[in-house]
């Protein structure tokens, strides 16, 4: 085998949970080339990553359909052994069926799936595991034993964040692109004033989570949080979860971010649980959520913008 292509244009934490299958077919094939199709902006994950080729890009905010139609191209220009879909829609679906691909590997949910060569179910909800669902892919060219996610921050990455790390710290990471995938603010700031004072707290998050980051430390009475939301790339921020005495996140890419660094973890489920498939993968973690049964959760997979019963309950019933 010479070339494979792996497909995961969604957000962060799928790109992440995506790394798990690269790991297993470097572990298999070692001397193949393997590339990472994701969407612009995740790229950051995979710089300098040891075992890729390539890394393509589709921008789906400018030109969207153009691009996709020069990516399709592309692909198929490649000529790869093996093309791995791992996202459910027809766009993706399209550039795998037109790749020309000796296998062309992906989901039945996916509208393109009867041109695949081969098709898997995907079913959310039974516990199963997302690193597991995609293992389902390629369980013919390797065997049926999922690995974890994982990053490689270079040493750039470590230098980078060397300063934050002389003393002990945890690291906080409030936001998430759903809102109900959020603890709420004040549960946050009542975990900042629990907080050790001799203990440095970095919030984290990118540049648009930093005016929430920081509402969130003026709230809080703690004398040794930084708000580091928008200073550091994908792979500092890793390098500097991988040594944080404990990493409190949402469900959403931070999580991720700990499972592929193996670091310590505890995760906050509001309207989401991790029966989805999404929980943590660290040897060290531990999931919270509300204790009381709600007959409103969950309230859907991704999360919503706002709570459709108005209460909240899931989150601010939850015990920090």
């Amino acid at each position: 085998m010479n070339k494979i292509l792996i497909i995961q244009t969604a957000f962060i934490g799928d790109v992440i949970l995506a790394t798990a299958l690269l790991e297993k077919l470097h572990q298999f094939y070692p001397a193949t080339k393997i590339d990472f199709l994701v969407r612009k902006g995740n790229e950051g994950l995979l710089v300098d990553h040891p075992y890729l080729n390539e890394v393509l890009i589709w921008d789906k905010k400018e030109k969207k359909y153009a691009h996709l139609k020069a990516l399709s191209i592309r692909v198929k220009q490649q000529r790869y052994d093996v093309v791995v879909n791992l996202q459910r829609f027809a766009s993706s679906g399209m550039i795998t069926a037109f790749s020309g691909a000796k296998e062309k590997l992906g989901f039945k949910k996916n509208p393109l799936s009867f041109s695949f060569t081969k098709s898997v179910e995907h079913t959310i909800g039974d516990g199963t595991h997302e690193v597991e669902r995609n293992q389902q892919l390629i369980t013919h060219l390797t065997d049926g034993k999922a690995l974890k996610p994982k990053l490689h921050p270079t040493d750039k990455d470590y230098t980078a964040v060397e300063a934050y790390k002389k003393n002990d710290y945890v690291c906080m990471a409030p936001t998430s692109v759903w809102a109900t995938k959020e603890l709420p603010k004040e549960q946050w700031v009542k975990l900042l004033n629990k907080t050790k004072e001799d203990t440095t707290i970095y919030l984290l998050g990118g540049p648009v989570d930093a005016d929430q980051c920081e509402e969130i430390k003026q709230l809080s009475t703690h004398k040794k949080a930084v708000n580091l939301s928008g200073k550091l790339s994908f792979l500092a921020s890793a390098a500097l979860m991988e040594h944080a005495q404990m990493n409190y996140v949402n469900d959403s890419a931070p999580l991720h971010i700990a499972s592929a660094m193996n670091a310590p973890v505890t995760a906050y489920f509001c309207s989401t649980v991790p029966s989805f498939g999404f929980g943590p993968l660290s040897e060290r973690q531990t999931i919270v959520e509300v204790q009381e049964q709600l007959d409103c959760r969950p309230c859907g997979l991704h999360g919503k913008k706002e709570c459709p019963k108005g209460h909240f309950d899931c989150g601010f019933k939850i015990e920090v």
